[in-house]
This record gives structure tokens, C-alpha cells and sequence, in this order.
């Protein structure tokens, strides 16, 4: 887990690592060296891993500033593992100009469509370039818990506003939109690839500040236990700031 930056970092990436494990092993041989694109892959943490267990990844990835950065992350692997990635600069929402259908095993789109005002039209795509029995990942922020982080802060305005609307300002200052699971259940299942498990991505650890690092040792491993415990129990999951979404191409 070392550089994956603070605390509310390290919780997403460590729990979505694990949901992700859980579901190839689910739907894929062991072994089997499957075929990965990551759309907006940021700094790669979720693709180098991928690309370290054997598969070969894609990026796809519409910022110039993200692209450098992924590229840097990556001349850091070894000589092998650069070789089962391969980075398009590209929009997500144009997979069809860069993809075959049935093109990848497992799509991963995290942490993206907050950024897309209409995203029916990319989900649509994106479930196009998977296999048949291929794995759709999507990490959306909750709709249905938007008013959590301000609540529990005392900014009641905001708080109020968000039982109302998905739209919010996340913490680096930008307009995005958060997304219902009820409302994405339903798209998954109309652009076939129908919702087959979901998580909540830190219930107990969103408050954390940005610069707030991680407890060390036995403190953390059980830190994370209890964000995985929450993330996939009733009625917690329901309240976590992220949604990690699972559908299945054909499923």
C-alpha cells in the first residue's frame, strides 16, 4: 500500500483492489491472463496492479496531466510489466473509435462519471468492448449519501441542498454530479451488462482530511477490515461516500 498517498486514498484503492480480486476470482480461471481496460486511470494505481497479477492493460486516459503521470509511474515498473501496459490519450466516451466490441474481459471506469453530464451514452460504450462474461467496474460517488460528509461536518446548508440534487463541489473545487445505485442498476441492465454485486467504499473514513495519513501496522489492518466489513453489510454500504458497481456483460 506504500504510495498510495493519505488515508481516504488508501481505503479506496485498498478496498476496490480487494472487490476487484474477489470478482475475477468469481468469473475467471486462476491463471487466466485476461485483457484490461482502465478508463481514466489516473496515476494507474488500479492498472499497474493489474498488470503486476499478469494481464495486459489499457489506459485510456482524456488528461494530458494524468497521462505524464501515468507514464512516470509506469518507467518505474520493471521492463516486463511496461510491457503489458499500453496507454491511449483518449476520451472515454469514444471507446468505439479506439476499441473493437468484445475487445477486454474487464472494464474499470473509476472515479470518471461524476465528470459526464450524460452518462447513458458512455456506460452504453463501455459495456460494447466487453467480452461476453466480461466484468464492468465503475466507482461512482453516492447519491443517495451526498448529504453524509456535510452533515457530519455541521454545514447544514449543504447538507440540505444535497437531499435535493446529485449535484456537489468535491474537494478540489470542481461542479460534478453523483450517481444513484437505483438509477444505475437500471442502466446496467439495459445496456446488458445487468448489476451483479455491489460495495460501499468508505462508510467510516470520509471525514478523514486530505493530508490525513494512515495509522501503521495492526491499527490499519483493522481499520480495513472494518471499512470492508461495512462496505459490503447492510444497511452501511448504503451510506458510503463511493459505490463500487459490478456488472457482467451478458450477465
Amino acid at each position: 500500500m506504500s504510495g498510495l498517498g493519505g488515508l481516504r486514498n488508501i481505503v479506496r484503492q485498498e478496498l476496490v483492489a480487494r472487490q476487484i480480486d474477489e470478482q475475477i476470482a468469481a468469473r475467471f480461471p486462476v491463471g487466466r491472463r485476461l485483457r484490461v481496460l482502465d478508463v481514466g486511470p489516473g496515476q494507474g494505481t488500479q492498472a499497474l496492479r493489474l498488470a503486476r497479477a499478469g494481464h495486459e492493460v489499457t489506459g485510456l486516459e482524456s488528461d494530458p496531466r494524468m497521462v505524464a503521470a501515468l507514464r512516470e509511474a509506469l518507467a518505474a515498473e520493471p521492463e516486463g510489466i511496461q510491457e503489458r501496459v499500453r496507454i491511449i490519450e483518449g476520451d472515454g466516451r469514444d471507446t468505439g473509435a479506439h476499441f473493437l466490441p468484445g475487445a477486454f474481459d474487464i472494464v474499470l471506469c473509476h472515479g470518471v462519471l461524476m465528470y459526464v453530464p450524460e452518462p447513458d451514452p458512455m456506460l452504453a460504450g463501455l459495456a460494447r468492448v466487453l467480452a461476453p462474461g466480461g466484468l464492468l467496474s465503475l466507482v461512482v460517488r453516492n447519491a443517495d449519501a451526498l448529504a453524509m460528509r456535510p452533515g457530519l461536518s455541521g454545514d447544514w446548508n449543504t447538507a440540505l441542498a444535497a437531499f435535493d440534487s446529485p449535484a456537489y463541489t468535491n474537494r478540489i473545487g470542481l461542479e460534478v454530479r453523483a450517481d444513484r445505485l437505483e438509477t444505475l442498476t437500471a442502466t446496467l441492465a439495459g445496456i446488458g451488462a445487468p448489476l451483479h454485486s455491489w460495495y460501499g467504499v468508505r462508510v467510516f473514513t470520509d471525514l478523514a482530511g486530505d493530508e490525513e495519513q494512515p495509522p501503521a501496522g495492526e491499527e490499519l489492518r483493522k481499520l480495513l477490515a472494518a471499512e470492508d466489513r461495512a462496505g459490503r453489510t447492510d444497511p452501511y454500504r448504503a451510506v458510503a461516500a463511493l459505490l463500487h458497481l459490478c456488472g457482467v456483460r451478458g450477465g
